[in-house]
């Protein structure tokens, strides 16, 4: 898969099954994985599996998981891109190193994965959901334009159901 795209910060290439061991070391860093994972380290093989989901998506679809990684630097900096539901708009997903947190790339990332599906691929619209006390995340998906369609309470905790579409 060769779609790329750019931000003023940030070049974002699709996950790779080579990006494996770099994409678990960051779904398992305890910033990242809180809010991601319920706060629970996913084994490589489940790493994989999401990976593996990701690349059908992208042959499939046109979407997957897209790695971001810091200009200039060339940093793996985090993750965006969509998750598919069958029957249901695909599903916002991304997360941060938290060394990076405050330097407006979860908002770049977000915007660069979500620009593309609903202008280059003309999807009608995606979902995301956020725990509700990841206020970062809230006001990320908020800046983006997403419109907030719902609140939930999984499994103990209180998501934020959020929603685009053209």
């Amino acid at each position: 898969m060769s779609t790329t795209l750019e931000t003023a910060g940030l070049q974002l290439r699709p996950c790779g099954i080579e990006d494996l061991a770099s994409v678990h070391q960051l779904w398992t860093d305890g910033g990242v994985r809180h809010f991601l994972f319920d706060d629970r380290a996913i084994s490589l093989d489940e790493a994989r599996s999401f990976v593996e989901a990701s690349l059908a998506n992208f042959e499939q679809y046109g979407y997957g998981l897209w790695l971001a990684f810091e200009r200039g630097s060339g940093r793996l900096a985090g993750f965006a891109g969509f998750l598919r539901s069958d029957g249901e708009e695909p599903n916002l997903i991304y997360g941060i190193r938290p060394d990076l947190w405050g330097r407006g790339y979860a908002t770049e990332a977000a915007g660069a994965v979500l620009r593309y599906a609903l202008g280059d691929l003309a999807l009608p619209g995606v979902r995301a959901d956020v725990d509700e006390p990841n206020a970062a995340s809230v006001r990320v998906l908020e800046k983006l334009g997403l419109r907030r369609t719902g609140r939930a309470v999984v499994d103990g905790r209180p998501l934020l159901y959020f929603a685009c579409s053209f």
